[in-house]
C-alpha cells in the first residue's frame, strides 16, 4: 500500500532520519524528519498554474507546534491551539528566507509549506528539523527549487564551535554563561543564504567562524536530502521563465532617461513620487499589448535594478549621494517624553524610532508556554511599524509577521547587555514606535532600546548600536558592500546584512541573501565595515547619554530580601492572610519566590520600609541582650507579658521591672503602654525572659550599672 523511502544518518550526537511515501501522500511533497526523537512533518503544494495578472511570489510558509508533541495540554480558557505563538512565527520566517530566493526566477505560482512539529523530545529543537524537512519536501515535490538547502544551529562554549546543543543549553543565554552563541545558519551547498543569532559579545571572526562552521556541518545533510530525492523524487514541474526582452527594451527606452533622473533625487518623499511619475511617462508610450503583459511589474523592477545597481557599483556613489560606507546623519534625544520612565528619539537619515522603557515588578513578567515547558521573561521588546511611516495608508491594528521578527531582532541584540535580574530585579519593556522609515529600523529600534533604558536608569552592561549593511554583486564578480542601506538598497540589492553589537563585540546578527554566491570574503568585508559603522554610531550616541540617567519617580522601588525557605510559610499565612495584610497595610507589592527571595516594590520608599519591616519581623528571630519597643498585652500578679517582636511575647518578672519592690505591676504598668525592653534570653522552656529595668524609658537606652542599681 505504502512505497516509502527512507535515508538515515548520523549527524553529531544524533540520528537523522528522513521518510516520505507513508503520510500526506496527496501532498507533492511530504517528509517527516527526525533528529533524535522530534519529529517535524513538512508538506508542500504548489498550484499548476499562475493567477492571472500575479506579479509577485506568493510563498507562504506555517510552522505549527503541537502541544502533544511534548505530551502536555494547551494553556489557557480553550484547550486548543489558536493563534501562532511568537516561536510559531519566527520559525515560519526562519524557514521562508532562504527558500523564497531558490525558487526560479519569475516562478509566480503560489506555493504552500506547512511544517507540523509531531514529536518534541526535549533536546534537539524542532526548529532546525522543521526547515530540513521543508527543504527536503520541497526537493521531492518537483516545484522549480533550486535547493535544496541544509542547515544547522551553533553553540560557542570554551573557544570551541558546538553543532546542534540542547535546548535546554539554548534556552537562556543570558543565565547561561557559559554558553555565548546561538546561531542559526542555512544554505546550499555552495553559499550560505540565511544567519540568525544572538550572541555575547563575540568578534568579527568568532561569528565568521561560526557560520563557516555551520556551512560545512550542514554539507552531509544536503547530500542526504539529494540521495532522498534521487529515490523519491516527483518529475519536475514544466515551468518555462517568461520571455519579456522585447517588452523590457521598450520599458528601457522610454523611461530611462525619466527613471535616472527620479533615483538622482536624494529625498525619499520626493524620489518615489518622481519615480512613480517616470512610471507613467513610460506607460505613455506602451502600446496596449505591452500595458497588459503580466511581466510589465518585472520590467519596471529589472530597469530600476540596473540604474540602482550598476551606478553603485562603477562610480562609488548611491542614490542619496553618500559613498558606500558614511553612515546617514544621527540625531539622538534622551528624555524625550516627560511621565514615562526612560525614553528616546533616534533619528538616522529618514528613519527614526521612538523608544519607550517602561520598569515593573514580577506580576509584569511575560508567561511563555513553550513545548519545552513554561517560564517567564523580565524583558520583553515590542516593535510596532504603522502605515505613517512611510507615507502610505494601510490596515492597522494587527501585529504582523514582520514586527514580531524586527522586534525579536532587537531583543537579540539588547538582552546580551542587560544585569542580572539579582542586581536589577524589575521587569522591563521596551516599546518601539517607528515613527518613519526609509532602511534598517530594527536597528533604530537597537539604538533607540539601548538609550531609553540607560535614560530608565537600567545599569546597561555597555551600550549597543546596530546597522544594516547591504550588497550589489554583479554578473562579473565586481561587488559593492554598502553600509547603512536604505529602503530601495534593501529592496533592489543583493543582501540584507545587520549587525548590532556593543564596542567589544557582537551580540546579534541576522543575514539575508538573494543570490546563491556569497563568498567568505565578501562576508568578511561587510562585518568588518558594519564595526566601523557600529563604532561611529556609537560614537554619536555618546553624545546624548554618557551613563545612567536618574531612576524615574514614576517608576517602582524594588527591594530585595531572601529570607529562609522554611519561614515562607509564615510569610504568606494560610490561605495567603499574612501576605495580604502586609500589601494592605503597606501599599507595597509583594512577590515570594520558592527559594526565599522576596521583592517588595512601590513608588513610596515608606511602602517599601513597611513591608520590609513585617516581613522582618515575622522571620527574623530576636536577638539575646537586644533591645525592643513593645507594648504591654496583659499583666498579672507575677509579671507582665510584652509583645515586642512581630507576634512575639515576652515576660517581664515583677522584678525586672523597676530596681524596687513592687506590690503588683499594676502600680506602674497599665495594658496597652509603650516600654523599651531587653531580651535577657530563655527559659529551660523556650518561654522569653525580658527586662525593664536596666533601660532608660524615655530614650530605650541602656542603663549604665550603676544607674540601674541607683534607680
Amino acid at each position: 500500500m505504502f512505497n516509502v523511502t527512507k535515508k538515515e544518518m548520523q549527524w553529531g550526537d544524533e540520528t537523522l532520519t528522513l521518510e516520505t511515501g507513508k503520510v500526506a501522500r496527496q501532498a507533492d511533497g511530504s517528509v517527516i524528519a527526525t533528529l533524535g526523537e522530534t519529529s517535524v512533518m513538512a508538506n508542500v503544494t504548489f498550484a499548476k498554474q499562475q493567477k492571472p495578472g500575479q506579479d509577485f511570489f506568493p510563498l507562504t510558509v506555517h510552522y505549527n507546534e503541537k502541544y502533544y508533541a511534548a505530551g502536555k495540554g494547551p494553556g489557557g480558557f480553550f484547550k486548543r491551539e489558536a493563534r501562532p505563538t511568537e516561536k510559531e512565527t519566527l520559525t515560519s520566517r526562519l524557514i521562508d528566507r532562504p527558500i523564497r530566493p531558490l525558487f526560479v526566477p519569475g516562478f509566480k505560482n503560489e506555493v504552500l509549506v506547512i511544517c507540523t512539529v509531531l514529536s518534541h523530545d526535549l533536546v534537539n529543537d524542532p526548529d532546525m528539523v522543521a526547515m530540513i524537512a521543508a527543504s527536503a519536501a520541497l526537493t521531492i515535490s518537483g516545484a522549480p527549487f533550486m535547493g535544496p538547502i541544509g542547515a544547522a544551529r551553533v553553540g560557542f562554549v570554551g573557544g570551541e564551535y558546538v553543532l546542534n546543543p540542547s535546548v535546554d543549553d539554548m534556552h537562556d543565554l543570558r543565565n547561561t554563561p557559559e554558553q555565548r552563541l546561538d546561531l542559526v545558519v542555512a544554505g546550499t551547498k555552495d553559499a550560505v543564504m540565511m544567519v540568525e543569532s544572538e550572541a555575547y559579545e563575540l568578534s568579527e571572526a568568532e561569528m565568521l567562524g561560526a557560520v563557516k562552521f555551520g556551512h560545512e556541518a550542514m554539507q552531509p545533510v544536503i547530500d542526504l536530502i539529494i540521495s532522498l530525492a534521487e529515490s523519491a523524487a516527483k518529475e519536475p514541474f514544466d515551468f518555462q521563465p517568461a520571455d519579456y526582452s522585447d517588452l523590457y527594451k521598450a520599458v528601457q527606452k522610454a523611461g530611462e532617461k525619466a527613471m535616472r533622473a527620479a533615483f538622482a533625487i536624494t529625498d525619499k518623499q520626493e524620489r518615489t513620487t518622481a519615480i512613480s511619475a517616470a512610471r507613467d511617462t513610460v506607460r505613455e508610450n506602451l502600446s496596449e499589448e505591452q500595458l497588459a503583459d503580466e511581466n510589465l511589474g518585472s520590467a519596471f523592477k529589472k530597469l530600476e535594478s540596473a540604474i540602482l545597481r550598476g551606478d553603485v557599483v562603477k562610480t562609488g556613489k548611491r542614490i542619496d549621494g553618500r559613498d558606500t560606507k558614511t553612515v546617514r546623519p544621527i540625531e539622538c534625544e534622551v528624555g524625550f517624553l516627560p511621565r514615562t520612565h526612560g525614553s528616546a528619539l533616534f533619528t538616522r537619515g529618514e528613519t527614526q524610532g521612538l523608544v519607550v522603557t517602561t520598569l515593573g515588578t514580577g506580576d509584569d513578567e511575560q508567561m511563555i508556554d513553550a513545548l519545552h515547558g513554561t517560564y517567564r521573561s523580565n524583558f520583553m521588546l515590542h516593535y510596532n511599524f504603522p502605515p505613517y511611516s512611510v507615507g502610505e495608508v494601510g490596515r492597522f491594528g494587527f501585529t504582523g509577521r514582520r514586527e514580531i521578527g524586527h522586534g525579536k531582532l532587537a531583543w537579540r541584540a539588547l538582552q546580551a547587555v542587560l544585569p542580572p535580574a539579582t542586581d536589577f530585579p524589575y521587569t522591563i519593556r521596551v516599546v518601539s514606535e517607528i515613527t518613519e522609515s526609509n532602511g534598517s529600523s530594527s536597528m533604530a529600534s537597537v539604538c533607540g532600546g539601548s538609550l531609553s533604558m540607560m535614560d530608565a536608569g537600567v545599569p546597561l552592561k555597555s551600550a549597543v548600536a546596530g546597522v544594516a549593511m547591504g550588497l550589489i554583486l554583479e554578473d562579473d564578480g565586481e561587488y559593492a558592500v554598502l553600509t547603512d542601506i536604505l529602503g530601495d538598497e534593501d529592496h533592489l540589492g543583493d543582501m540584507d546584512f545587520k549587525v548590532a553589537g556593543t564596542e567589544n563585540g557582537i551580540t546579534s546578527l541576522q543575514m539575508d541573501i538573494k543570490v546563491a554566491g556569497i563568498t567568505p570574503e565578501i562576508m568578511e568585508t561587510a562585518l568588518s565595515q558594519a564595526k566601523d559603522g557600529r563604532l561611529h554610531i556609537l560614537g554619536e550616541m555618546s553624545k546624548a547619554m554618557t551613563g545612567a540617567g536618574d531612576f524615574s519617580i514614576h517608576a517602582p522601588r524594588i527591594e530585595t530580601m531572601q529570607i529562609p525557605t522554611d519561614k515562607i510559610r509564615e510569610v504568606i499565612g494560610s490561605g495567603g492572610k499574612v501576605i495580604r495584610e502586609i500589601v494592605e497595610v503597606s501599599g507595597a507589592k509583594v512577590d515570594i519566590n520558592d527559594d526565599g527571595i522576596i521583592k517588595i516594590a512601590s513608588p513610596n520608599g515608606e511602602a517599601i520600609k513597611k513591608a520590609y519591616d513585617m516581613i522582618h519581623s515575622i522571620v527574623a528571630e530576636p536577638e539575646e541582650g537586644q533591645i525592643y519597643k513593645g507594648t504591654v498585652v496583659k499583666i498579672v500578679d507575677f509579671g507582665a507579658f510584652v509583645n515586642f517582636f512581630g507576634k512575639r511575647d515576652g515576660l517581664v518578672h515583677v522584678s525586672q521591672i523597676e530596681n524596687r519592690r513592687l506590690n503588683h505591676p499594676s502600680d506602674v504598668l497599665k495594658e496597652g503602654q509603650e516600654v523599651w525592653v531587653k531580651l535577657l534570653g530563655f527559659d529551660d522552656r523556650g518561654k522569653v525572659r525580658l527586662a525593664m529595668k536596666m533601660v532608660d524609658q524615655e530614650t530605650g537606652k541602656e542603663l549604665e550599672q550603676q544607674d540601674a542599681d541607683a534607680e
